[in-house]
């Protein structure tokens, strides 16, 4: 019977060294992996996205089990992402942990500098945004909308462009300023629904969310965590308008519109009498 041959890689300390060992030899151009080798910056980055809101799944359903694994997935989406920049010499994960190790210790003074660390949670934040305009000012980020990452969630981005332009005083003064222009914009919306063209539509209908996201911010909340409650919630109930309708031996599409609006009413009944 031929020996087998033990791979080398189970002789690398296991944790972090053996995974980036792993993924050097996964993009061996001689050895590795074709799948692996074949890809760059660009084709994995909508997999770190997914990775990234896997793991916010787990939290959210409170699921630490699962955590513990979408967070190596995760961070096998960095190690990826480092190696592709290693081989360009680029900079290498080594690199990218010590930038964000200084990154840290020059947001935190109130600990590493030896400032006062007895300050409110709402003070560290304005702080931070402080330091953070700092290092844009140093950077080639010369706008004050500069930085707003494009790759981030459209609701998110949304927000985050307010907050900047808030800054320097353009917005609002109350959550009924935004009311009135909410007002203003499903108005527009109407208008062009019934006259302008789908592209227009479009337009205004972007308009009225990117309205929306102002008003969660005057109301200080997330919008993107309501809108995550709110399918949530439309999950839950149109999951029980079908197990009422399979308790009968029926589906969603053996039914009508009436009779799933009166089981939606009823499902609704139910989850506000059980708070």
């Amino acid at each position: 019977m031929p020996e087998t041959r033990q791979d080398p890689i189970h002789d690398v300390p296991a944790g972090l060294p053996r995974l980036l060992q792993i993924m050097r030899r996964l993009r061996d151009p001689d050895t590795g992996c074709p799948w692996d080798i074949e890809q760059d910056f660009a084709s994995i980055a909508p997999y770190t996205i997914e990775e990234a809101y896997e793991v916010a799944d787990a939290i959210e359903r409170d699921q630490m089990g699962e955590l513990e694994g979408e967070l190596g997935d995760l961070l096998l989406q960095v190690v990826f992402h480092a190696q592709m920049a290693e081989e360009k010499d680029i900079f290498t994960f080594d690199s990218v942990a010590e930038r964000v190790a200084q990154k840290m210790i020059s947001r935190h003074p109130h600990i590493f500098a030896g400032e006062n660390r007895d300050k409110s949670a709402e003070q560290q934040t304005v702080d931070w945004e402080q330091i953070k305009a700092a290092e844009r000012a140093n950077s080639q980020d010369t706008r004050v909308l500069d930085g707003v990452a494009m790759g981030l969630p459209a609701l998110m981005r949304a927000v985050k462009l307010q907050n900047r332009a808030a800054r320097v005083g353009f917005d609002w003064p109350d959550a009924a300023n935004v009311l009135d222009k909410i007002a203003e914009e499903t108005a527009e919306l109407v208008e062009a629904r019934n006259e302008l063209t789908q592209a227009e539509v479009e337009e205004e209908y972007g308009d009225l969310l990117f309205v929306m996201a102002n008003l969660g911010r005057h109301l200080e909340l997330d919008p993107e965590q309501a809108l995550r409650d709110a399918n949530a919630k439309f999950t839950r109930r149109f999951n029980a308008v079908e197990d009422a309708l399979a308790a009968q031996g029926r589906t969603p599409q053996e039914s009508n519109l009436a009779e799933l609006d009166a089981l939606w009413d009823q499902a609704k009944i139910r989850e506000k009498t059980a708070r």
